[in-house]
């Protein structure tokens, strides 16, 4: 009776220290989790910020009913920031700011915007714009999201050619 016992209380001590060991692995993953939450979207790259531009070009896209207005600052490290201001008709204003790269002809940026009803939401997308001589084309691809984040989708072509939005250049003015 005594070994029985004994072999039971070696069973549950080392269910305790299994349960306890899995126990430090979730918590782990929650904290990393909720870190990872953490980060506010309206924190842009602190070095991009205080990096002066290279150079910056405003575009305008025109629509039928619809206003895109884009400044690219292309900065000395190859990346790029800006602003965007859409104007959809029908449809809430959004005014945000890219940051991404060129990648060959075409520039790869994060839009993170705000809707002009509602400021407090912040909203992430990507974008792709080819560069046509004094155009930038707004690309139309595939967007997947995982664990919040949305990215054009791995092994899916990105298309320039049927398209509403075409960048030409305009001249900057300050608002």
């Amino acid at each position: 009776m005594r070994k029985l016992a004994l072999a039971i209380a070696v069973i549950i001590n080392q269910l305790f220290t299994i349960m306890k060991n899995l126990g430090l692995y979730c918590l782990l993953l929650a904290c990393i989790a909720f870190q990872s939450c953490n980060k506010n979207p309206k924190d842009v790259d602190v070095k991009a910020v205080a990096e002066k531009p290279t150079s910056v070009q405003c575009y305008k896209a025109l629509y039928e009913k619809d206003t895109l207005e884009l400044k690219v600052n292309t900065l000395k490290s190859g990346k790029v920031t800006g602003d965007m201001v859409m104007k959809v008709f029908n449809k809430a204003q959004k005014v945000g700011k890219i940051a991404g790269k060129f990648r060959g002809d075409t520039l790869f940026v994060d839009y993170s915007f705000t809707l002009a009803m509602n400021d407090k939401v912040q909203y992430k997308n990507p974008m792709a714009l080819l560069k046509r001589g004094n155009e930038l084309v707004l690309g139309n691809g595939k967007i997947e999201s995982y664990l919040g984040v949305s990215y054009f989708a791995k092994g899916q072509p990105i298309d320039f050619d049927k398209v509403k939005y075409k960048f030409t250049a305009v001249d900057c003015v300050d608002k």
